[in-house]
């Protein structure tokens, strides 16, 4: 029944049908998650990314390694040393944490669509200097223009309602000169119409690359942590599954045929 129920929902995504209602299921969604999955070291909410070559992590950080890959390849390389940076669906703040604690910016601020996620990342994360939450919507946010130097949004796309409306919203918050790094997946379908929505943001397009090959390696790497923890949910297990993408389920087996996509971005606004 799971695997059903999340093969028509990938179905909705692709057709790109009944946005607003997709948006607020989502919401319902991770509302949910946030509420009944307490576990105190689950800070991140992504399929993650392994890199062939692998970067530098605190002993401590191992744990997360594939799941803060994805934001490794996302910053890696820009100029976050004294900048504003703003993620767009922060979830439970684990990225936002990575980047407050490894690449020295001036602040970093996470927004997300979920009062009950955001609060969740404030309490998991109350250790970070810098490092502050908000609720808010990517499609309206709640910034003056230019108030960014960087803005990061990773594996959170899908859930919108209006994908151009967002990109907009990116370009109108950061400074000139700043930088937007994106990372989603989406149906090998729908990857043109991605960057199409995208391009309504009217930034510069830098770095484009699939990087799927990366995710399924994360997604190996980490089932043997999924399944324990699914162990604790056994009326969720077969959703569960699905939504975290291990192995055997939908989105695993169209990631690894290329059904699925892991597209990653970079823009930079004009100044």
């Amino acid at each position: 029944m799971a695997s059903r129920v999340f093969t028509h929902v990938l179905r909705l995504i692709e057709r790109d049908a009944f946005p607003r209602t997709r948006k607020w299921a989502w919401r319902g969604l991770y509302d949910t998650l946030s509420r009944f999955w307490r576990d105190g070291d689950w800070r991140f909410m992504n399929y993650g990314y392994a890199p062939e070559t692998p970067f530098a992590l605190n002993p401590e950080d191992e744990p997360e390694r594939v799941f803060i890959g994805l934001y490794h390849q996302a910053v890696d390389g820009l100029p976050i040393a004294g900048a504003r940076v703003l993620e767009i669906g922060s979830g439970r703040g684990g990225g936002a944490r990575y980047v407050a604690r490894y690449f020295a910016p001036a602040s970093v601020v996470g927004l997300d669509y979920s009062p009950a996620t955001v609060a969740r990342a404030e309490r998991l994360n109350a250790d970070t200097p810098g490092l502050t939450f908000r609720q808010g919507d990517a499609e309206r946010l709640p910034f003056p223009d230019g108030s960014f130097d960087i803005v990061v949004n990773i594996e959170s796309s899908h859930c919108y309602a209006d994908v151009p409306a967002f990109a907009r919203e990116a370009a109108r918050v950061l400074a000139p000169g700043g930088w937007f790094t994106f990372a989603d997946m989406r149906a090998k379908s729908m990857a043109a119409d991605l960057d199409q929505k995208l391009a309504a943001s009217g930034l510069e397009q830098v770095f484009a690359k699939n990087i799927s090959a990366g995710v399924v390696r994360a997604l190996d790497a980490a089932e043997a942590r999924k399944r324990a923890n699914m162990i604790k949910l056994p009326v969720a297990r077969r959703f569960m599954t699905e939504f975290s993408g291990a192995q055997g389920s939908i989105l695993y087996k169209e990631l690894k045929k290329g059904g699925v996509v892991y597209l990653a971005r970079r823009f930079r606004k004009a100044g």
